[in-house]
């Protein structure tokens, strides 16, 4: 038998040999969990159990691990209709309230109409079992909010939040500059604003564009109540699991995204950042969204609580 260990060092290699791709398929998607840097395991402290039996009781620890799970595929694209994880398709097919989409234009060369539309879909990632076994051999590992193949977010039944920006057209965080944005004037990088979270936005670069609706889209799946169709992308506490928050923008705390399409990468990363920035030429993009969770193995009927190392 191949050990262990070569395997998986084969299957990063061919990851990280992954060309640019204009269609994505759930077989890519699965083998893209096998990726440290995204991964990020760590212990960072301990936990305590009271442990009773009829000789008595006494109090057990286990460690505390930190590691990111991708949690869902998140698909920002120009043409309703053509999500670019080719066996999801179906899930969001163009409706009567909505449809076509792209970039903006006045037919005139002279004139740069930076006006674009994406739709997007946040729908759970379907590689949680290889990646179990991949981060297993890290340690103990925690388990994610994301069900495999479970839409979390379709735009195209989100109609009046994703395309009529109703009502967070007239929320402070969309009228006021500077707030929730991705990047900064300061620093000449910013990519675009969070709110209102639908597809509309100006920017000339269409990768950027792609991204900043990614991040829209999964800042709304990270938080209840929020007034779009949607599920919560969400796990509920409990004694010695620690789930992911809110997801913020440039704050890998609470998030980080993998390119899956155009070019697939086995890295990490959050918006805005530096480097190439591919274009699809269908304008269709995709990431993974990785997000943070801690747990420890329970090892009595209570939890006393948990002490972290740093």
């Amino acid at each position: 038998m191949i050990p262990r260990r070569l395997r998986l060092g084969a299957a990063a290699v061919l990851l990280c040999s992954a060309t640019s791709s204009f269609a994505l398929n759930t077989a890519t998607i699965i083998s893209s969990t096998l990726s440290p840097d995204c991964l990020e395991y760590r212990v960072t402290g301990i936990c305590y159990w009271l442990y009773c039996s009829l000789s008595g009781c006494s109090v057990r620890t286990s460690i505390k691990v930190r590691h990111y799970v991708p949690d869902a595929v998140v698909s920002s694209y120009s043409n309703t209709g053509q999500n670019p994880w080719i066996e999801v398709r179906p899930m969001s097919p163009p409706t009567p309230s909505a449809q076509a989409g792209g970039d903006g234009t006045t037919n005139e060369d002279h004139e740069n109409n930076l006006a674009k539309f994406k739709n997007a879909d946040v729908i759970g990632h379907p590689g949680g079992q290889v990646f179990s076994q991949f981060a297993s051999a890290s340690g103990y590992i925690c388990q994610g909010a994301g069900t495999a193949f479970m839409p979390y977010l379709l735009s195209t039944f989100d109609t009046l939040a994703w395309r009529y920006n109703m009502p967070e057209a007239v929320y402070p965080e969309s009228l006021i500059p500077g707030m929730r944005e991705i990047g900064t004037r300061t620093r000449l990088n910013l990519w675009g604003n969070v709110y209102p979270r639908g597809g509309f936005l100006h920017q000339a670069d269409d990768y950027k564009a792609g991204a900043v609706v990614a991040q829209r889209a999964g800042d709304v799946v990270t938080r209840r109540g929020q007034l779009h169709v949607y599920q919560p992308l969400m796990a509920n506490a409990r004694d010695g699991y620690w789930p992911a928050g809110a997801l913020i923008e440039s704050d890998a705390s609470t998030g980080k995204w993998q390119r899956l399409t155009p070019r697939l990468s086995n890295t990490c990363t959050v918006f805005p950042h530096a480097g190439h920035l591919p274009q699809a030429q269908q304008g269709d993009y995709a990431w993974a969204l990785w997000r943070p969770y801690s747990c420890c193995q329970r090892r009595g009927q209570v939890f006393l609580g948990s002490v972290d190392f740093n």
